[in-house]
């Protein structure tokens, strides 16, 4: 009898022994793969905030060059270097913005109007590609939507007016409403004003109430981000002083 208490207590023993090293064998593989998981998730994230702090830079730094590029005369390298940052980030829409922004601009500098048209189609192309990645068009896009239209009327503003007039002012009155703080549009109806002859509404003296208005809303703006849309105060200021003129 005590034979067979000594051996149940031993196989007693035993298969603790065996159970306690399952257990061991089990925690150690469950706290290896939570360490693995944890190596691998802050790998990722330093990836990505590499990423992000690469993109940021790259924008801020081209962003930081669009008031020179008008008066340098390269906007097309400047959209250029936007298509880059936008192809390389797949998910972002500012680059397609900001190359869409600096391509119309080219449009409007452009002296040859033969090619006029063919440089707004891109700026076109590329600020749809900016609402398709957004998934919705705002106060910013049109905006731009609407210099674009412009920029097709001055080619021949006489024969042209009927088809990208209306469209133009539909765009501004579109950015108004989604974002009735924004001071683009205000400013782009008060170019609108200051080049249209004052027999049909336009002049210096209306043009100014619009962009003194203008100056007063980018003095509150206050952007959504770092690398949102600034850009007009300074073209509101060259206005405001030809008004004067």
């Amino acid at each position: 009898m005590a034979v067979l208490s000594a051996l149940a207590l031993t196989e007693h023993k035993t298969q603790s022994i065996t159970i306690f090293n399952i257990n061991s064998k089990q925690l150690k593989s469950k706290t290896m793969k939570k360490v693995f998981f944890i190596i691998v998730l802050t790998t990722i994230c330093s990836g990505l905030f590499a990423q992000s702090d690469r993109y940021v830079s790259a924008m801020k730094k081209n962003i930081s060059m669009l008031d020179s590029a008008v008066f340098k005369g390269n906007m097309d390298e400047l959209a250029n270097n936007f298509l880059r940052i936008g192809d390389a980030e797949k998910t972002q829409w500012l680059p397609y913005y900001y190359a869409s922004y600096c391509t119309v601009m080219s449009a409007f500098l452009e002296k040859d109007k033969s090619k006029t048209d063919g440089i707004a189609n891109k700026a076109e192309e590329y600020i749809g590609k900016a609402e398709s990645i957004l998934g919705k068009e705002n106060s910013e896009t049109d905006v731009i939507k609407s210099m674009i239209a412009s920029s097709h009327m001055m080619v021949d503003p006489q024969s042209r007016y009927m088809q990208y007039g209306p469209a133009s002012s539909g765009y501004i009155a579109k950015a108004k409403q989604l974002d009735p703080t924004n001071p683009r549009p205000i400013y782009l109806e008060g170019q609108a004003k200051f080049y249209t002859p004052s027999a049909f509404g336009g002049g210096k003296d209306v043009a100014k109430i619009e962009f003194d208005k203008a100056l007063v809303m980018f003095d509150n703006f206050k952007p959504e981000n770092e690398l949102s849309p600034t850009w007009g105060k300074s073209s509101t200021l060259y206005f405001l002083r030809m008004t004067k003129q």
